[in-house]
């Protein structure tokens, strides 16, 4: 079902349900101390792309915080002067796109680095060992245990840790490191901002997932992607005792507490047909963004491919690129 304009206008003060832990902001200074403190060991390997005249394609190989090996593919263009560089994320669950459709960023001169999450499809490791159910993909894996071994605190650690290696890359322009991303691809998107905000200078966000589960959950949208939330409440949470506690513990990687730590500026985009991220969920991310920032807004789109979203790209990367 299509939301209205009228609707829409109506959530332009909604700033989520999922409640922010009191000690927010402690856990994550905490992990981002872990994250820092974590030697950082990566190599840049051929690929199995042959070069290009105009592109080198090579993979990268890094340790992540808590041991895994994360796997990324890095396309950088022949250049004797430093390139932007654009940080991409993918869907969930998944990997990172074909070489192929990564070109399109070499084609704009710029490199890219595109990460596959651990575990979700790709060849990132996932060291697991969650306490609790993992019977429901990562959503709610480690819900049951000490929030700082959730898969998703883990993972936005990582991002951390992407940021420190981003700024040993030979070659590239470090006052031009670019985010994109689409639905968990865009709520990771934001936690790279929030978590490396010294680095990213602008950020392309598309339909962000992993936004206030609780509106998900009360909004019956716990399905598909978010489908671990009404796993979980039907298994481990039957009689509702627990409810406050899971949503407490998973609003410390709800993506729409980090959107206040957001600086850069942010290119945003919603579809008023989207059934998986509905849109209630991303205004509670964009009303909470306080950096410079633009929506685009899609009414017959759902959680799909908006090519004219893709091509807002072209210009908003390039735009005053040089200031």
């Amino acid at each position: 079902m299509r939301m209205t304009r009228e609707q829409l206008q109506a959530l332009s003060t909604y700033t989520g349900t999922n409640p922010r832990p009191d000690d927010f902001d402690a856990f994550w200074a905490l992990r981002l101390q872990e994250a820092d403190a974590a030697p950082l060991q990566w190599e840049i390997r051929p690929s199995r792309i042959p070069d290009f005249p105009q592109t080198a394609y090579r993979e990268i190989w890094f340790r992540g915080v808590h041991g895994e090996t994360v796997f990324a593919e890095y396309l950088k263009p022949v250049s004797d002067k430093p390139v932007p560089l654009v940080l991409q994320f993918h869907g969930y669950p998944g990997r990172c796109r074909s070489f192929l459709e990564q070109s399109s960023f070499a084609g704009m001169g710029f490199a890219l680095l595109a990460m596959d999450c651990p575990g979700q499809g790709g060849r990132s490791t996932d060291t697991g060992c969650y306490q609790g159910t993992t019977v429901s993909g990562h959503l709610i894996a480690g819900l049951d245990g000490p929030a700082e071994d959730m898969y998703y605190v883990r993972l936005y650690q990582n991002i951390r840790l992407l940021g420190r290696m981003v700024r040993e890359l030979p070659g590239i322009d470090l006052s031009r490191v670019y985010v994109n991303g689409a639905s968990q691809g865009g709520g990771l998107g934001i936690v790279c901002c929030a978590l490396n905000p010294e680095l990213i200078d602008r950020a392309a966000i598309l339909y962000p997932f992993l936004s206030d589960f609780q509106k998900v959950w009360e909004m019956g949208a716990d399905e598909i992607a978010y489908e671990g939330l009404r796993y979980y409440t039907r298994w481990f949470n039957a009689d509702g005792s627990h409810t406050e506690r899971m949503f407490r513990q998973l609003g410390y990687i709800d993506v729409h507490n980090f959107a206040s730590r957001v600086r850069c500026r942010v290119l945003f985009g919603t579809g008023l047909c989207d059934q998986i991220c509905p849109p209630a969920t991303q205004m509670a991310v964009w009303n909470l963004l306080t950096c410079p920032k633009e929506q685009r807004i899609y009414p017959d789109f759902g959680h799909e491919e908006i090519q004219a979203f893709d091509d807002e790209l072209l210009n908003f990367f390039y735009e005053e690129d040089l200031t």
